[in-house]
Order: C-alpha cells, then structure tokens, then sequence
C-alpha cells in the first residue's frame, strides 16, 4: 500500500488521490502529566510509534489504496490530569470541534474513510462523540481505533499490571523504553499502585474501570498521578508491544480500505 504524509502533499496531488479512495488516518493524542519517570509527550511519541510500525507493515502490503497520515493532534482531552503541572487540555467540547472540523477537511478533499487513531485514554469518549457527528453531517466511514482497546500480546505484561496499571505503568514505559530510551527518567521509575488494585486486592468490583466505573482525577488514583509498576518495563518489552499494536492497527487500516461503502445508510450528506 501506498503510504503518504497530507502535509508533504500538494493540494492538486491530495485531489488526485481522493479519485482512488484513499484512507485517511488521524493520530489524537494529548501532552499531559505522567509522572516524573516519562516525558510530558508519552501519548503524542507511542502514537507516533504505533502509526509508524503500522505503516511500515502495510508498505509491504500489495495493492493501490493508499493511506493518508494526517498530522497528529498533540493535544486533546485531559481535565483528570490538570491536578499537575504541565497538562495541555482542551476541553471536551473544543476536542470535539477539533476532529470533526479536521474530519469535514477531509470530507471535502472527497476522502470517504477516516480512521481515528488514539493514544490517550481521556480521548476515547471525545472520539465517540466527534465520529457519530462526522458519520451524520459528513457522511464519512470512521474507525474508532484506541490502542489500549487491543488486545495485548500474550504474557507480555502480568494480568493485574495491565488491569491496573492505567498511566505510566508498565505498559507505557515499556514503549518508551523502545521508542524514546532517552526520555525516560530511570532515577525515578518505581510502582505507583492505584487505587484501582488496591480496592480490586479488598475485594472490592466497583474501581475506576470495568463495567461499573467511577469518574476520577489522576491524583484520586495515586497521589503523584501515576498508576501501575513501571519496574516491570524494558525495551524488549516495548519492542513487542509497538510491533503487536503496530500489527492490528495495519489490520484495521486494511478493513477501512476495503469496507464496502454500500453497506452503510444514507445520512444526511447524502
């Protein structure tokens, strides 16, 4: 597959590609807190990873649809994170606005597909919201794609680490360690562990994921805003999990290309 960057792009070049449905990717990520092991830019660096392992894979991936990477939103919806110092936040109303008015961009070039491709967790219902509105007023297929909605490789990380460790635990450090090594803050890696395990360790279900979650601030998890045991994390790790989640992004972006438009119903676009 064809992979091409919007901004490197011409306009009359971007028309020229619109004729051979293309599908259109954009990265949402946010610049926020996570602890004093990793860099304000974690979300924008993993997603910015995981895209990159994707687009390698379908590179190699015969066939002329080509992939339109957008430029990533460094910044979305992060108001559980505002307790520290450095948290860039739109609110949930301005991320909203932000993807559906890159979405109508899109829409009017003539691209029909857009992936949603998110990095931070606090986007997930923000993508929801801005997909549906880009479905009814754009008339756009879009893909909802957050990584930490896939499903991780086996043994990669302990059960209760990924159950538990929801920011800047294992999971996030472990890329890092693969992506950005430099940027990781060794001195101050250590476990963080959240409220979340220590309810589900007493028994309790109620925490703040799972089917029956409470609404929380980063502090309400842990008091330096961390959840999880970033002692488990190495590169090699990391390595793995860009490479898995790199893997099924490529899959989705794949099935978009290939979703038969007729299948959906009309909308008021048209």
């Amino acid at each position: 597959m064809r992979i091409e960057q919007w901004s490197s792009l011409t306009s009359p070049e971007l028309l020229a590609l619109a004729h051979v449905d293309p599908v259109a990717v954009l990265p949402v990520a946010a610049i926020e807190q996570h602890g004093a092991h990793l860099p304000l830019a974690t979300d924008v660096i993993i997603g910015d990873g995981l895209l990159a392992s994707a687009c390698e894979r379908l590179a190699r991936e015969p066939g002329l649809t080509p992939v339109i990477c957008l430029p990533t939103c460094p910044i979305g919806a992060s108001l559980e994170h505002t307790h520290f110092a450095g948290t860039l936040s739109l609110s949930a109303e301005q991320a909203i606005a932000q993807i559906v008015c890159i979405g109508e961009g899109v829409a009017r070039a003539g691209i029909r597909r857009l992936v949603l491709f998110n990095s931070h967790g606090g986007n997930k219902a923000i993508l929801d919201l801005a997909a549906l509105r880009l479905r009814a007023e754009a008339g756009l297929l879009v893909v909802k794609a957050n990584y930490f909605r896939f499903a991780p490789p086996a043994d990669a990380l302990p059960a209760a680490e990924l159950a538990h460790g929801l920011h800047g635990g294992a999971l996030e450090t472990s890329m890092m360690w693969h992506l950005a090594p430099d940027l990781v803050r060794s001195d101050a890696i250590a476990e963080h562990r959240s409220l979340g395990q220590r309810r589900a360790d007493a028994g309790c279900s109620l925490g703040p994921e799972g089917d029956a979650g409470f609404a929380w601030m980063a502090n309400d998890l842990h008091p330096a805003g961390v959840a999880g045991d970033a002692r488990l994390a190495d590169a090699a790790t990391g390595a793995r999990l860009v490479a898995h989640f790199g893997t099924r992004l490529a899959e989705v972006i794949e099935e978009t290309a290939t979703f038969d438009l007729s299948a959906l119903g009309p909308t008021q676009h048209g």
